[in-house]
């Protein structure tokens, strides 16, 4: 192997290094809580065109243009699994509003953009603009948990995010499709006529694979541990298929059959899709880096005053013209309308398009396409940057920030969790109560506690319950077998660490005892539903204890030997224990526990 400028990389060491540098970026951004892509397209440009380490058309010569084809039709197919209809027609009027009239208006004023200030043909702009249309689920969920904004703006966003994803990239299909007929030479009727052809076969094709899949899945003809293989092999031959028949279908019909699937109700619905969001990480990161390595000085050089000025344009007039325009006549409040007008993203999908479809004007031999990728970049990179600080600040001079201590989910409402609850708020920690049967709310409610009736599980509660508000979950009911449902499905959301449990009735020894990939972290001694609320009967309460540097750990549990810790709160923040969890309180530190009569 040999990493001259001549000789470069082998193919496989060429892909084993975009892998490491994809997700080494995005774990470095996340310990140093960064934006991602920052991370990504250093990394790119360090091996690329700074150091040369890695040149891809060197490296992987004609398995680049392959490579991210394919990566942007498994992307857009995970975009069309997002795409539950029944939970869009649920959703505000806004989002709506936000997907009908501003998924055109964004594309016009995006064209005009790049333009009329950017430089761009007209053929170049219609593309990139409907491209623009994207925003990204995968930028805007983590400044939405950064920035923790009010639940309705926070919607907005996100479903904004979620359905234009899939919808900006069959934009640029329908624009490139028309102006590569255009070039062939057809009329203006012609085609129209190849364009509803297109749609017709490839939404046709799509929309039968997705039927055949989900009808596959649901009678059983695949098993379970076929079906994610499966997928994946039905996504690759139904792009490649379609893209045989009709010329760049292949991204519509892979759309549809995600769509498709996504609305058929499948049991195994979710762990097909968090394992597609996983592979889509993977390979949305390798596309970055992909595109970044591939980037020259020349290209760089490309931009100019008119890049800088186009950036402007799109955050000050575009983005803002597009949202207020379709929210005008709403009720949603100015403030809100403000916010979601100046919050608008870029990701990574966005680059990932613009290369796909720059390589293919560049090979019809339009220049202009040479500078979409450039232009893709620093409009994601700035984006990214500019939202990544300015949007907390923002939410909260427009009073739409929630609050900035993180709170707690509790599922279970019982004089424990009321307990639990009354002491969190009392420390100004914000708290949630969430119960299937409505009377066990009562007690909350009467303590001032803020709660929720119905099933975390469900798709109410995936669209009524403000998640980004709440960083520590405790499944507290009385059915052990649902609490660990519940930490089991919902850990993704939180994260392992920060989803908690009470004992189950039967913990120990071979025939109970539950593998670690199942259920949450246990709090307290170790006793179950029952127990606990059993010893608040008996007078036991939950007290509040500052450790300084002449009252320690040590000191309260000699002067509280029946005690026992169920949390502690290091500054502002809650995290909830095992009694003999062994760690070392700084002082401030405030030891959360249960107390006997005789203490409390």
């Amino acid at each position: 192997m040999s990493t001259t400028a001549t000789a470069g990389l082998d193919p496989e060491v060429a892909i084993a290094l975009i892998g490491v540098l994809g997700v080494g970026s995005q774990w470095l951004a996340w310990r140093l809580r960064i934006p991602g892509i920052v991370m990504m397209l250093a990394a790119g440009l360090l091996v690329g065109p700074v150091l040369g380490i890695m040149v891809p058309a060197r490296d992987l010569g004609r398995l680049v243009g392959p490579m991210i084809s394919i990566a942007v039709a498994i992307i857009l197919f995970e975009g069309g699994l997002t795409l539950r209809l029944q939970a869009l027609r649920d959703a505000a009027a806004g989002v709506r509003r936000l997907v009908v009239i501003g998924a055109p208006l964004g594309w016009l004023l995006s064209a005009l953009a790049l333009h009329y200030v950017a430089g761009l043909g007209w053929a170049a702009s219609s593309v990139f603009g409907g491209a623009m249309i994207v925003t990204g689920p995968t930028v805007i969920a983590p400044l939405l948990r950064q920035a923790r904004l009010s639940r309705r703006p926070a919607t907005l966003l996100q479903w904004e995010a979620i359905v234009n994803d899939p919808l900006g990239a069959l934009a640029a299909v329908l624009a490139f499709y028309v102006i590569a007929s255009m070039q062939q030479g057809h009329g203006t009727g012609m085609t129209l006529l190849r364009l509803l052809v297109m749609f017709a076969v490839a939404g046709a094709i799509g929309g039968l694979a997705g039927r055949a899949v989900a009808l596959a899945f649901r009678r059983e003809l695949v098993p379970e541990y076929m079906k994610v293989p499966v997928l994946f092999v039905a996504v690759l031959a139904i792009f490649v298929v379609t893209d045989q028949i009709v010329h760049e279908g292949g991204l519509l019909a892979v759309t549809l059959m995600g769509l498709v699937i996504a609305n058929s109700d499948l049991p195994s619905f979710v762990e097909l899709r968090r394992f597609k969001e996983h592979a889509t990480v993977l390979l949305v990161s390798g596309v970055f880096i992909l595109l970044a390595a591939s980037m020259d000085l020349g290209t760089l050089s490309m931009l100019d005053w008119r890049a800088a000025a186009f950036i402007a344009v799109v955050v000050l007039v575009v983005r803002p013209a597009t949202v207020l325009l379709s929210l005008a006549g709403s009720r949603l409040p100015w403030n809100e309308r403000l916010l979601v007008a100046f919050t608008g993203p870029r990701g990574v999908v966005l680059g990932a398009i613009a290369a796909f479809f720059a390589a293919r004007l560049s090979a019809m031999g339009l220049e202009d396409g040479a500078r979409i990728v450039p232009l893709a970049f620093v409009l994601v990179v700035s984006t990214v940057v500019l939202y990544g600080f300015a949007l907390a600040p923002l939410a909260r001079r427009l009073g739409l920030a929630g609050t900035e201590t993180p709170g707690l989910l509790i599922v279970g409402g019982s004089p424990f969790a009321t307990e639990l609850g009354i002491v969190c708020k009392a420390h100004d920690i914000p708290v949630l109560v969430i119960d299937r049967i409505y009377s066990r709310l009562r007690q909350p409610r009467e303590a001032g506690l803020q709660t929720y009736f119905g099933d975390i599980l469900s798709e109410g509660a995936e669209y009524g319950v403000e998640l980004v508000s709440f960083d520590i979950l405790l499944a507290a009911t009385d059915n052990d077998a649902y609490n660990t449902l519940v930490a089991t499905d919902l850990a993704p959301e939180f994260g392992r660490n920060n989803v908690f449990q009470l004992t189950r009735q039967k913990e120990t020894g071979a025939r109970h005892a539950l593998p670690s990939t199942l259920g949450g972290h246990v709090i307290g001694r170790g006793i179950g539903f029952y127990e606990m609320n059993g010893l608040l009967r008996e007078g036991w309460k939950i007290r509040v204890t500052r450790i300084g540097e002449e009252f320690g750990l040590t000191d309260w549990r000699d002067r509280n030997p029946d005690a026992f810790l169920i949390g502690r709160i290091e500054q502002t923040a809650l995290r909830l224990m095992r009694d003999d969890e062994v760690f070392k309180p700084a002082p401030g530190t405030q030891l959360v526990a249960m107390v006997p009569p005789a203490a409390a």
